[in-house]
């Protein structure tokens, strides 16, 4: 996929235990942690990535370099919980549009997620790519700087 005139992203399936994929997962959990306050690993476990109807990705840009991430697991039913979303350099519409095909090729009529409301930022980029926002689920159910968000994925 390119993105922009010049910027090749590569969008690929990765063992999250990958040492790239650890360490764009750290990026993502400094960022988090200081536009939240919160690096978000005590909602991510790699063990629910590495299941039947889940995937990890990581993003790279045309020299090989991990620039982002984003996985799926199942939630419930035909509902698929995006988790762990990071994009350096413009690379999160690639990463998003790859989880939601990948989510539909697994059966999945459904994607939901949660960020928090602080995090600006991600909301509206969701918001741009079709989510809105949904009910609060599981753990997020009691958290007010939460919101969750969800999108039908058409087949």
């Amino acid at each position: 996929m390119t993105l922009g005139l010049a910027r090749m992203v590569r969008v690929e399936p990765c063992d999250p235990r990958d040492p790239h994929a650890v360490s764009v997962m750290e990026r993502l959990s400094r960022v988090l942690n200081a536009i939240t306050g919160d690096g978000g690993t005590s909602s991510f476990d790699p063990a629910d990535v590495l299941v039947s109807r889940a995937l990890f990705v990581v993003a790279r840009d045309e020299h090989g370099a991990a620039i982002g991430c984003g996985a799926y697991r199942p939630l419930e039913g035909d509902v698929a919980e995006i988790k762990r979303m990071y994009a350096e350099h413009g690379s999160g519409a690639a990463i998003l549009s790859h989880l939601e095909a990948a989510a539909r090729a697994d059966g999945y009529g459904a994607a939901w997620l949660s960020t928090r409301r602080v995090n600006a930022r991600a909301v509206s980029f969701y918001e741009r790519h079709g989510y809105v926002e949904i009910a609060p689920y599981g753990r997020y159910a009691d958290r007010p700087q939460s919101i969750c968000l969800g999108k039908m994925l058409e087949s």
